[in-house]
C-alpha cells in the first residue's frame, strides 16, 4: 500500500501541526480508511507506531509528527479534498452499510479520491447538498455550533399551512425533552393539498425538521438541502459530486 504525498491545494489555508488524536482516528485523518476499518488493522497486527506494532486503538500520536506504517509502508498525509455532492435520495451517509443499502460512497467511487468522510449527515430520505472531506480539522469547524454555519432546505409538506400554522411552527415545538426550533421558516410556494417550505438551521439536531414538523403531525413529503452558509446547490447533477473552489472554500472559512 505505497502512499504517496500530495501537496494541499494551494486555495486550502496550510494547517499547523494537529494535537494527539487516538491512532485509529489519525489513520482516518491520513486518508487511509474508516476508523472502523483502522481498529481492524490495530487488531490484525498490521500497524506499528515508531517500528513498534500497536495494539491499542486508543494509543494518542500525532499524525503530522509519528512516523506510522501499515504493512511496512509508511503513511503520510493525503491531499486536502473538499467535495459537495448533490445526494440522491435513498442513501446512506455511512461507508458500509450492515443492511446493504446503498451509499453516498457510491457517487464517488469512480473518482479516485483518498479516503474522504460526509461534514454531518444527511439521512436516508433527505437528499441535496452534502460536504465531504479529508479535511477533520475544517470538517469539525463547520459543525462547531459555535460557527453558527446555517443550513437551508427546502421542504415539500402534505398540507397547505397559513401565516397562523407557519408562526407556531416558527415558535417551535419540544419533542422528546428536546426543544426544536428553526431560524426561519417561510413559504415557497403552496398547491393543492401540499406547499413547499423553507427552512433555516443553525444547529444539527438529529432529524430536527421531520420531527418539528412531526410535532403538528405535518407529513415530509420531501427534503432538500439547497445551501450551507453561502455555498448553494446550484445545478450540480443529483448523484455527482465535484471539488470546492478557492472561493467557495473561502465562504465557508477554509
Amino acid at each position: 500500500m505505497t502512499r504517496k504525498f500530495i501537496p494541499v491545494r494551494p486555495e486550502a489555508k496550510q494547517a499547523a501541526s494537529a494535537p494527539k488524536v487516538s491512532l485509529n482516528r489519525a489513520l482516518s485523518k491520513l486518508g487511509v480508511c474508516s476508523r472502523k476499518q483502522a481498529e481492524q488493522m490495530i487488531a490484525e497486527g498490521r500497524v506499528r507506531v515508531a517500528g513498534k506494532v500497536v495494539s491499542n486503538p486508543s494509543l494518542r500520536v500525532d499524525p503530522d509528527r509519528d512516523r506510522i506504517t501499515v504493512d511496512s509502508e509508511r503513511i503520510v498525509a493525503e491531499r486536502k479534498v473538499y467535495l459537495m455532492l448533490n445526494k440522491p435520495r435513498g442513501l446512506v451517509t455511512t461507508r458500509d452499510d450492515p443492511e446493504g443499502r446503498g451509499t453516498v460512497y457510491n457517487c464517488i467511487a469512480d473518482l479516485g479520491l483518498p479516503f474522504v468522510s460526509p461534514v454531518g449527515r444527511l439521512d436516508k430520505a433527505s437528499e441535496g447538498l452534502l460536504l465531504m472531506t479529508n479535511d477533520t480539522r475544517w470538517a469539525n469547524a463547520l459543525l462547531d455550533p459555535a460557527s453558527h454555519v446555517a443550513k437551508t432546505y427546502h421542504v415539500q409538506i402534505a398540507s397547505a399551512p397559513d401565516e397562523a400554522m407557519l408562526e407556531r411552527f416558527r415558535q417551535g415545538a419540544a419533542v422528546d425533552g428536546e426543544l426544536l426550533t428553526a431560524s426561519s421558516i417561510e413559504l415557497l410556494r403552496s398547491g393543492g393539498r401540499t406547499a413547499w417550505l423553507e427552512i433555516m438551521l443553525d444547529e444539527g439536531r438529529n432529524r430536527q425538521i421531520r420531527r418539528l414538523l412531526g410535532a403538528f403531525d405535518i407529513e415530509v413529503l420531501r427534503l432538500v438541502r439547497v445551501a450551507i452558509g453561502r455555498l448553494q446547490l446550484g445545478d450540480l447533477t443529483k448523484g455527482k459530486a465535484r471539488h470546492l473552489t478557492g472561493e467557495e472554500l473561502a465562504m465557508l472559512g477554509a
